[in-house]
Parts: structure tokens; C-alpha cells; sequence
């Protein structure tokens, strides 16, 4: 069965002899396989209810597991944003009830920002939309194709990272 990455690299072996057709075959395919998750992603926050701000600040609450939530400035620096640029942001997501800013019960000095029940349920439900794309993408694959894919493209990863 041939792709249009078939096509693609038949066409430029003849003008590139110099051309690797193996290196060429997978890293097209690496990249239209990127895109396509990428447009993906993008097409479920279109048609969401979240900015990619708001996604990506309630993203990094519920990362940190329960109960979901961290003072601002470390909240600030995992997002790479200013502490009057999250402070901004957070305005907004409190106005929706996505998050609240409460004091810290140990120190009233101190301020956490926390993931609501609202924000959760905003949150999984856009996360459920990529899981729908993702999930179409990947049932071309067996389990077993899947185990092997998840583990070659580890050497890749280990690979950048050293």
C-alpha cells in the first residue's frame, strides 16, 4: 500500500540522487503525522469552549495532581509567563469560576491558585475532544504495533535529549 510520502520521495530521489529514500520516507512521515495531531488539537480548541491560554494554565494545574493547584509565581514560571501577565490571565479564568486564588491556610501571607470543579470539567472536556482525534489516528494500529511505535519513538526522544 502506498502514501503520498511514497510519491513524495519517488519524486525526489530523481531530482536529489544524493537523497537517503529511508531517512527521507520517515521523517515526512514523522512530520505529516505531527501536523496532523497539531491540527488536530487546534480544531478541538476551536470548536471548545477554551482559549489555548486557558487550556494550557488549567493543563498545568491539573498536572500537579490533587488538589490541583500552586502558588502563582510557580505557576507563572511553568507557563513562562510574568507574574502581572498569569495575574491577567487568572482574571479571567476566576470570572468564568475555572479557577480561584485563595489564601494559604498554613500562611494567610500566601496565595494558591486552584483548579475548580468547573475548570476540571472544562478542562476534561476539551481533553476528551483531542482524545477523539488522537484515538481515530492511532486505531490503525494493533496493540502490539502500538507498544513498538511508543518504543522507537523513545530512542528518538532519548536521542534530542542527550
Amino acid at each position: 500500500m502506498r502514501d503520498s510520502v511514497d510519491d513524495h520521495v519517488d519524486r525526489w530521489v530523481r531530482e536529489l540522487p544524493s537523497l537517503d529514500p529511508l531517512r527521507e520516507q520517515v521523517i515526512a512521515r514523522i512530520n505529516k503525522v505531527a501536523r496532523h495531531v497539531s491540527v488536530g488539537r487546534s480544531t478541538a480548541l476551536a470548536a471548545g469552549d477554551l482559549a489555548v491560554w486557558q487550556f494550557k494554565t488549567l493543563l498545568m494545574l491539573r498536572r500537579v495532581g490533587k488538589p490541583y493547584e500552586l502558588s502563582p509565581s510557580a505557576l507563572a514560571d511553568v507557563l513562562g509567563l510574568t507574574r502581572g501577565a498569569l495575574s491577567a490571565r487568572l482574571a479571567g479564568l476566576e470570572e468564568r469560576g475555572l479557577v480561584v486564588r485563595e489564601l494559604d491556610g498554613d500562611d494567610r501571607r500566601r496565595v494558591r491558585v486552584r483548579l475548580t470543579a468547573a475548570g476540571r470539567k472544562a478542562l476534561d472536556a476539551q481533553l476528551g475532544a483531542e482524545g477523539n482525534t488522537e484515538d481515530r489516528l492511532l486505531s490503525a494500529l494493533n496493540e502490539r504495533e502500538l507498544r513498538t511505535l511508543a518504543a522507537l519513538l523513545r530512542k528518538l526522544v532519548i536521542a534530542i535529549e542527550t
